[in-house]
């Protein structure tokens, strides 16, 4: 039983950084999952795998972990790019390495 520590980024749909502080915790999988034959659907019997437990600072999920005996692995997050905010005007702009045409 061995637990992922990781801070989630930001959705597709946000455009600001709400609720992208904080950390999860949640169990990796024991076993893989199956495909059910009739429906096809996948399904697992592997429930710790459904537990997710939010925190929110790195340190108080690592308390929690070692307090529980839970082993854990804790994946560090990754900068997002920075990127220059632009105008609508910057299109038409005549300093454009491509120049713009139809």
């Amino acid at each position: 039983m061995v637990a992922r520590i990781y801070s989630p980024a930001k959705t597709a749909m946000q455009s600001g950084n709400a609720k992208t502080g904080g950390w999860v915790m949640e169990f990796e999988r024991e076993q893989p999952r199956t495909i059910e034959p009739l429906m096809g659907y996948t399904s697992s019997s592997d429930m710790k795998s459904q537990v997710k437990m939010e925190f929110p600072t790195l340190e108080a999920a690592k308390a929690f972990a070692e307090k529980e005996g839970i082993a854990f692995r804790v994946q560090a997050p990754r900068e997002a790019k920075r990127r220059r905010p632009k105008t609508y005007s910057e299109n038409f702009s005549f300093y454009r390495s491509i120049p713009w045409t139809h």
